[in-house]
């Protein structure tokens, strides 16, 4: 049996994959994230190409300068050997108040060691009205009884 979070995933392991993944991202620490993927990971985060740990916490570091009071939920879409799919949807403001839901899809990669290697994101913004939230859990990890991306219909 493979041990939890590495390759080659099961179902169980891929959900669980995709959970702690969502969980370091709600803590919204770049040093702390970056340490679910390989020194040497490669990204394309919509146009953006990032290489390396380095220019991990930099990308989040700004990101989350820019996106307050943001909160993430991230879905298994498909797994298979050492790769994962999932899709996504994060509320956020920028710092005039106006709130973006953005929605997309990822593409994982993962080495032996369980550190993702390669992430391709797809990612569209869409402004939001602050009435039409849908997470409103405090800061932080998402409650397990919190709705899933699929209750939501995102």
């Amino acid at each position: 049996m493979t041990p939890s979070g590495l390759p080659p995933f099961t179902r169980e392991s891929a959900i669980e994959k995709v959970r702690q993944a969502e969980d370091a991202w709600n803590t919204r620490d770049p040093e702390r994230v970056a340490l679910g993927y390989s020194p040497d990971s490669r990204w394309r985060n919509r146009a953006e190409f990032i290489n390396g740990r380095e220019e991990i916490i930099a990308f989040l570091t700004r990101k989350w300068n820019r996106e307050l009071d943001y909160r993430l939920i991230k879905e298994l879409w498909s797994f298979h050997g050492n790769r994962i799919a999932v899709r996504f949807a994060y509320e956020c403001h920028d710092d005039s108040g106006q709130w973006y839901r953005s929605y997309g899809n990822e593409n994982w990669e993962f080495n032996d060691e369980g550190l993702m290697t390669h992430r391709h994101a797809s990612i569209n913004d869409l402004p939001i009205r602050e009435a039409d939230r849908r997470y409103h859990w405090p800061l932080g990890r998402r409650p397990d009884d919190h709705p899933s991306l699929t209750y939501f219909g995102f």
